[in-house]
């Protein structure tokens, strides 16, 4: 299809202003601090100086070393449980046959659409009671649980895809069904899985609600978005600069991330979207 000078202008235009309207915020954030304490760096103005001694008083009055950690230690275990546990769920809901098995499929897919908000008082009487409130625990079972409906629902799409004539060929070689899940049917899907480990680390590192209610009480647990937000609310009335020099070193591992599981997310994401 050829398309004209004019429309690929006006694409280029609009890609340019979404650049500029997602890459604005983080920028803004990262001039503020940067800039010398009382010094206010707002809109498009750039700081007249690099200045990097906010990070270091954000880092050791903020003690953002245990939320990095707790974090991170969340995170992980969230996409490896929920990855262990989805794989074989979806590589069963891939090959179902019947009605029943439909009727489960379509009631696990409820909790894609049930707002976690409301589970939040159940979840808080539920830990309380196992003794589990300002645990790890208490913020890695909720999001392993939340997490299943959208990961088997995805690797589900995924296993589709694959040529049935794959197993067909590992049964004839003796494998089991196991054996061929493992070595046969994972590698070919490894960038859905990647995908959506990626996409799992996102929601995790950014999840507040559930450390405000679950953990809030015992530091050395408390999530670095949730430690941002109670030293943000300390500091109210102090330099901003400090502040955003805090968002900053909180953002800055995902952002990492993402910028070194960028084409592999990409990919993953078009997986599937052309069938030829």
């Amino acid at each position: 299809m050829r398309t004209s000078r004019t429309e690929r202008l006006l694409g280029y235009a609009i890609l340019v202003l979404g650049a500029v309207a997602a890459v604005y915020p983080f920028v803004s954030i990262l001039a503020l601090a940067t800039s010398r304490p009382g010094e206010r760096v707002s809109g498009f103005a750039v700081p007249t100086s690099l200045y990097l001694g906010n990070f270091t008083r954000a880092w050791t009055e903020g003690a953002f070393s245990w939320a990095l950690t707790s974090s991170l230690v969340v995170a992980v275990c969230v996409v490896v449980g929920t990855i262990v546990l989805a794989v074989p769920a979806a590589y069963a809901f891939a090959h179902a046959r019947g009605v029943a098995l439909a009727a489960v499929f379509t009631l696990m897919t409820v909790g894609l659409v049930m707002p976690y908000e409301a589970l939040i008082i159940p979840l808080y009487e539920m830990f309380r009671g196992w003794g589990l409130l300002n645990t790890w625990w208490a913020l890695i079972l909720p999001q392993i649980g939340l997490s299943l409906s959208f990961a088997i629902l995805w690797l589900r799409t995924a296993f589709r895809q694959v040529p049935p004539s794959l197993e067909e060929a590992a049964s004839i070689d003796g494998a089991s069904r196991l054996r061929t899940l493992v070595s046969v049917l994972v590698p070919v899907v490894r960038p859905a899985v990647l995908t959506l480990a990626t996409l799992l680390f996102l929601f995790a590192w950014n999840e507040f609600l559930l450390a405000l209610v679950l953990v809030p009480d015992e530091r050395h647990v408390q999530t670095a978005p949730l430690a941002l937000s109670f030293f943000a609310g300390n500091r109210r009335n102090n330099d901003p600069a400090v502040t955003a020099a805090a968002a900053v070193l909180v953002a800055l591992p995902v952002l990492i991330a993402y910028v070194f599981l960028q084409r592999r997310f990409i990919s993953g994401m078009l997986a599937g979207a052309v069938k030829e």
